[in-house]
């Protein structure tokens, strides 16, 4: 292996070594059912996440991120309120952070970039989604489902809806493409 590769599967390596221990010493100071534990986790899985997509730029090809047809339209989405989800995203001041550090031109190559970057994103947050799944299933098994709330709500809210914002852009943006 080259050293440039070794030096990338060390940086993702002490990546995830450090989410794996900050998880361990949040749970242990805070407890697995505090709203503490839950908002950190999220956010320590999404730097081990993004240590890895972008660091390795996998293709992510699945036929998973292709258009199903139920989705194709957005109706679903938007029923789910994806539509409030995008305004508060905005109202936060996300959308802006996030376009000032990728700002979106308008040629075909940077618009297959931000198609690219929906499944990045995506793809992160579906794993984080289920790992943080997981946690709260244990929480819910182990202490109760009361105490498994705040890893559960700010699962769907910091993940699932975000993959739910990635499933309705990437039509409009294939469609733009083809």
């Amino acid at each position: 292996m080259e050293k440039k590769g070794l030096k990338k599967y060390a940086f993702v390596g002490f990546t995830w070594l450090f989410v794996a221990a900050s998880t361990v010493g949040i749970a242990s100071w805070q407890g697995l059912h505090t709203f503490v534990f839950a908002w950190v986790v999220n956010f320590l899985l999404m730097t081990a996440s993004m240590a890895y997509t972008e660091t390795f730029q996998p293709p992510l090809q699945s036929s998973y991120f292709a258009t199903k047809n139920w989705e194709a339209g957005g109706t679903v989405y938007r029923w789910l309120g994806v539509d409030v989800f995008r305004k508060l995203l905005v109202w936060i001041g996300w959308e802006k952070l996030s376009r000032a550090s990728n700002p979106v031109k308008k040629n075909r190559t940077a618009l297959e970039k931000l198609e690219y970057q929906t499944r990045q994103s995506e793809f992160g947050h579906l794993i984080i989604f289920i790992v943080v799944s997981v946690f709260g299933i244990a929480v819910a098994l182990l202490q109760g489902i009361r105490d498994s709330f705040w890893l559960f709500f700010l699962n769907v809210v910091l993940n699932g809806y975000p993959i739910a914002v990635q499933r309705y852009n990437r039509p409009r943006l294939r469609r733009v493409l083809a």
